[in-house]
């Protein structure tokens, strides 16, 4: 951790009941906090293989054993620079903290709920396995950092979210025993990342887990609640403090009969929960901690629960209706680009809606969903102006590779895509597009960075100025 000894950092408090609680391994412990920390992405395998990845990633990478899609990168690399990551081909993300979103089981048609989602490390994971079916409510209490979060779900092209930014409890009354899975990374003490940002340990008080266990006992309540019979409840922190990992998940197990505690996957250096951290109940035991000491990451702590009773994927699909004057240029717009599919599906005429000019494609689900507060209810595909519809940028990243015929498509070493994403025009030779003129999707390596409209030889970059590097 920079110039500092983890002494000079760390509150006496935090390491006598490090030591109390760790015993013999609480040295082992202590020195992982001289270990550089280690840095990590996870493949966006709705568009991509990892196979795929792997052949064509300009830099270093290693697979993280424990989640099939992530892997270690080399510190001195700057992953966010490359194309493919502009591409939505890839989330950057703490090793340890991919963990949560790979124990929970997302079958697509499903609908997932991540209730506390900024910045969209889980979320995006949990959208790639719905691939476009279902529904993903994706809900953050803060309105900038459900910002975030929708730029997040618009780079991975996740075309079937809802990006909410509202109270849990104020959810609840919309989405009572609606949702097939529910994700709850909690806010929680950040203990766990201590060697990642040196903030957390400055600012670390013993009285804060208490506060903190307090709101997440209301947390995991309220999200029980919205889940449906049969359903599956992931609670995470990244923090170790027993008050805010096994006490928590005691509150549920007393306070909601119906939820039991499920054995999570076993992987070399989990380590299981500890009855005595909460009420004793021996089922405690099947929720996990992730220690420094013993993963290549930071700290997590992972309980998985099961509602009882039978669940159902039975779903009311959405019915919106373009009007004649949105279909007329969607449907010209879509002809010149040779839409084939939009995210690998057929595109649904049904899903089309219009509010001010603005065009959106719904998720498959229907309801009434008046009252929430919503940054982004489906996907934005762009706008009408006077006698043409203008492409949006998330429109351009919920394409796949395949899904459209005009395409330029380049190799991630060409120094033009550099120059895309700082909205330059581009040169293009006649051989590398698809047609002489008009709307093109630029790809690196056959996958859709953003839009562009050729005359003659020149494209025109529309790549929107918020998004450029």
């Amino acid at each position: 951790m920079s110039e500092h000894t983890i002494t000079e950092l760390l509150s006496p408090a935090f390491l006598s009941r490090m030591q109390n609680m760790l015993g013999d391994e609480y040295e082992s412990f202590l020195k992982s906090y001289e270990a550089p920390r280690t840095y990590g992405l996870r493949v966006n395998t709705a568009k991509i293989s990892c196979d795929e990845f792997e052949r064509i990633v300009p830099f270093p990478v290693t697979p993280i054993p424990w989640i099939s899609n992530g892997y270690f990168y080399p510190e001195d690399v700057r992953p966010s620079f490359c194309p493919l990551y502009q591409a939505g081909l890839f989330y950057l993300q703490e090793p340890s903290a991919m963990t949560p979103a790979s124990c929970l089981p997302v079958t697509p048609g499903e609908n997932v709920l991540d209730l506390c989602a900024a910045p969209g490390g889980k979320a995006t994971a949990l959208g790639a396995m719905l691939n476009g079916s279902g529904l993903l409510v994706a809900n953050d209490i803060s309105a900038s950092r459900a910002r975030a979060l929708l730029r997040n779900i618009e780079l991975f092209g996740i075309t079937n979210a809802f990006v909410t930014n509202e109270t849990p409890a104020h959810l609840g009354k919309h989405f009572p025993e609606f949702f097939h899975k529910i994700l709850l990374d909690a806010p929680c003490s950040g203990e766990g990342m201590f060697r990642k940002e040196e903030a957390l340990a400055r600012d670390w008080t013993p009285e804060k887990s208490h506060e903190l266990s307090s709101l997440q006992k209301e947390l995991i309540l309220q999200a029980a609640d919205m889940l449906r019979p049969g359903g599956l409840l992931l609670y995470s922190t990244c923090t170790f403090a027993p008050e805010e990992d096994e006490e928590v998940v005691s509150h549920l197990l007393e306070n909601r009969p119906d939820m039991e505690l499920l054995e999570l996957p076993e992987y070399e250096g989990f380590t299981s929960g500890v009855p005595e951290w909460g009420n004793g109940d021996p089922s405690l035991i099947r929720s996990v901690h992730l220690f420094p000491h013993k993963m290549q990451g930071e700290g997590h702590f992972l309980a998985l629960f099961r509602k009882e009773g039978r669940t159902d994927l039975i779903g009311t699909m959405s019915s919106a209706k373009p009007n004649a004057e949105t279909r007329k240029w969607l449907e010209l717009f879509l002809k010149e680009i040779g839409l084939k599919t939009l995210g690998g599906q057929p595109f649904d005429w049904n899903r089309v809606e219009t509010r001010k000019d603005k065009v959106y494609y719904l998720p498959p689900i229907g309801g009434d969903f008046r009252g929430l507060t919503f940054l982004r209810n489906g996907l934005y595909l762009g706008d009408l102006k006077k006698n043409r519809f203008e492409p949006s940028q998330p429109f351009a990243l919920s394409l796949r590779k395949g899904d459209a015929e005009s395409v330029i498509s380049l190799p991630v070493s060409d120094q033009r895509l550099t120059r895309y994403l700082k909205g330059e025009t581009l040169n293009i030779e006649p051989e590398e597009a698809a047609h002489a003129k008009g709307w093109h999707l630029l790809c690196v390596e056959g996958y859709p960075i953003g839009f562009g409209k050729l005359v003659g030889q020149t494209l025109k970059n529309k790549y929107p100025a918020g998004w450029r590097v």
